[in-house]
């Protein structure tokens, strides 16, 4: 009989793991004496990668790098750092790292083996992600952290030293950071060739990624006589232990695959037994819209869908939020996970039986000649298709519904997605190379290489924030000062350019909330009150001082909830805000930019503004009446995007910090602007465009 939660009982305890998932598990009775060493160890020796146990670290041992495929719910991620320290690899003042591309997978790790080892999280174990470091440098032997923190550590120690062991997790996923890890990793091999490293994946990307390590490896012929590890990769397969998955196809394809994938849900509660489900839609808007469906049906149908219990996933998500998804399902209930591709291999559910799979996740493709960089719903891989569906079979036989047909899926699909550097505007993964002294990028030796024009238009845009002089070179101060802000390149510049206008306070509280998705409450049928609400706050300057505005309230209303809720405003964003907040001027200080506030003279703000986002300059065409904009650089067509407050208002002379695409461009994070000033932002970038454009 399984046991549940009851109010009054021992909170459930996190047990295992699978890429960075947690599960909860309550003790039974029999063992009910507190949460015995010999239960966990009992859990751990019951995951398929125990039996590996002894291969993992003789390889470790003999091999200078191991390559580890994994099937997700092997016991990889959480295990294997654990294995390493009982081997010793972290004695004498030594860490194990591991890195994740998800910074939800690492804190959600973290937590479960801090739990299995027995100690505090943030002692002994410990994890980094961007703005939010739990450990502690003393004590802490093994260690989580996004690749990108990673990378920010090596600004400060090129070479890594503390480490012993670094564990490159999830590589399959090929982030921008990961590949960008991997190939600075390469690099640090060769001047510490006691270094292991340990790449893990949960598809078979093994061949590529044991030829990317063999590579360099050719020009010293003589190796053969070394001491020290073989520069041979290994490569190790663990199985999974996944049971049976039963596919079905769509028949013909879904004209709205959310309300597809609303009905399948419906049809699978109507017709299956017990088991909860797992929806993949491709973000926040889509998911919102499939939980308020799904909702609005149980009201409605009241006795046919009781027993519904619809949560969201996704990585914007607040922590109380995360944890509803992880606990155990209720007697008698059903839950349905709507998620983002991070359920696809960083996170595990246990309860899972049945899979709805549209199809589609959001991905990142950046035009290097145009310059905009959208997130586009695309089709997904073969690989991802058969990750998703995997996640059915972790607890007993499960299904999976693919609202897509077999032709499409045998026919049509690609075998594996784009690397998302090949995809990506390469701005702050350039500042980040030179910071490193990797001069040389073009010759930079990448898992995939990005395209020529990308890399050319990064350069281009660093060489006209004033980071980067005529022979490519960071510009000291200035672009060491930037590649230390953990921020979107033109962010960090407009942080860098408030010290001089005297308004860095500002600023930073711009940044922060440039930093989160957005403050405004996400809800559909309630425009007009949202919008009643964002006419308390709105400044004729535009968005950037409206934050201002709206952050200033909350400070006064004493931080309150209440406030939050009345004016429509995301109170865990604005907690969020207040967080980053705290790091950046902390950032700033380090760096050497004097904290100062304008007190009320906005115009300074927008003149800081501008000298970051100076190249998102548009002008309002002269006979235009549906309020078309064009860009001075690229002549594009773009439009305020409606939740500005700027939105109908049509200045003359915008600058916005973000482009969202769907029918049209739209603008987003408007502020006006006096075109003067974009001479004096950037002289360079816009002289050649003075005669005609700049008047």
């Amino acid at each position: 009989m399984s046991q549940f939660w009851k109010p009054g009982t021992e909170k459930p305890r996190l047990v295992d793991d699978e890429e960075g998932g947690v599960l909860f598990f309550t003790p039974s009775p029999s063992f009910s004496s507190g949460y015995g060493y010999a239960s966990i160890e009992k859990q751990r020796q019951r995951l398929p990668v125990y039996k590996y146990r002894t291969a993992i670290l003789y390889l470790v041992d003999t091999h200078a790098t191991t390559i580890i495929v994994g099937e997700t719910g092997s016991g990889k991620t959480t295990q294997i750092p654990q294995y390493l320290k009982e081997a010793g690899w972290a004695d004498g003042g030594r860490v194990i790292v591991c890195t994740q591309p998800r910074r939800l997978a690492v804190q959600s790790v973290a937590s479960r083996v801090a739990e299995e080892m027995g100690v505090k999280l943030g002692e002994e174990v410990g994890y980094t992600i961007r703005f939010e470091d739990v450990s502690n440098p003393d004590v802490t032997r093994v260690k989580f952290l996004t690749d990108g923190v990673l990378l920010r550590e090596m600004m400060d120690d090129p070479l890594l030293t503390k480490y012993s062991v670094i564990m490159v997790d999830e590589a399959h996923e090929r982030s921008t950071s990961t590949d960008i890890l991997l190939g600075l990793l390469k690099k640090i091999q060769r001047r510490r060739p006691e270094l292991r490293l340990i790449i893990s994946s949960a598809t078979i990307e093994a061949r590529l990624m044991s030829d990317f390590f063999r590579r360099s490896k050719k020009r010293r012929d003589h190796e053969s006589d070394e001491p020290g590890p073989q520069v041979e990769p290994a490569i190790l397969s663990v199985e999974g232990r996944g049971f049976n998955v039963e596919i079905n196809y769509a028949e013909e394809p879904a004209p709205d695959y959310v309300q597809a994938a609303v009905s399948t849900v419906l049809l699978i509660h109507e017709r299956e037994p017990a088991g909860d489900i797992l929806v993949f839609l491709t973000g926040q808007d889509d998911i919102d819209a499939a939980v308020q469906l799904l909702t609005e049906e149980v009201r409605t149908n009241g006795k046919k869908s009781s027993g519904f219990i619809v949560l969201p996933l996704y990585s914007g998500l607040p922590r109380a939020d995360q944890e509803l998804v992880f606990s155990p399902t209720p007697r008698g209930k059903r839950k349905v996970v709507i998620s983002t591709n991070i359920a696809e291999t960083s996170l595990t559910l246990e309860g899972i039986v049945y899979v709805v799979d549209s199809g589609f996740s959001k991905q990142r493709f950046y035009n290097p000649i145009s310059d905009i960089e959208n997130l586009v719903m695309v089709p997904i891989s073969r690989a991802s298709a058969r990750q998703r569906a995997g996640r059915a079979g972790r607890v007993r036989p499960g299904k999976c519904y693919r609202l897509y047909t077999e032709e499409y899926f045998l026919k049509h699909m690609s075998d594996a997605a784009i690397p998302e550097i090949q995809r990506s505007n390469l701005v702050s993964c350039i500042i980040q190379l030179k910071a490193l002294g990797i001069d040389n990028i073009l010759g930079f030796d990448w898992p995939a290489s990005p395209s020529p024009e990308a890399m050319i238009r990064a350069l281009e845009v660093l060489y006209s924030l004033g980071v980067l002089d005529d022979d490519a070179k960071l510009i000291s101060p200035t672009g060491f000062q930037m590649a230390e802000i953990p921020l979107d390149p033109m962010i960090s510049k407009m942080i860098i350019a408030s010290n001089q206008f005297g308004c860095s306070e500002e600023i930073i509280t711009i940044a922060a909330v440039l930093s989160i998705q957005s403050i405004w409450v996400s809800a559909r049928g309630i425009q007009r009150e949202m919008d009643e609400a964002k006419l308390r706050f709105a400044a004729a300057e535009g968005d950037h001082v409206t934050f201002l505005n709206i952050y200033k309230g909350f400070l006064q209303s004493g931080k309150s909830s209440q406030w939050c809720h009345k004016n429509f405003i995301n109170y865990h964003s604005m907690k969020k805000v207040l967080e980053i907040r705290g790091q950046l001027k902390r950032i700033a200080q380090r760096i050497g930019i004097a904290l100062k506030s304008c007190e009320s003279d906005v115009q300074v703000v927008r003149k800081a503004v501008t000298a970051g986002f100076f190249a998102n300059a548009c002008r309002l065409e002269a006979y235009s009446h549906n309020g078309m904009y064009k860009t001075i650089r690229g002549s594009q067509e773009v439009y305020i995007h409606p939740s500005s407050v700027l939105f109908r208002v049509n200045p003359k002379w915008v600058i916005y910090t973000s482009l969202v695409s769907t029918d049209k461009q739209y603008m987003r994070n408007v502020s006006t602007i006096d075109p003067s000033w974009l001479m004096e932002a950037a002289p360079h970038f816009y002289q050649q465009q003075r005669p005609h454009h700049l008047h």
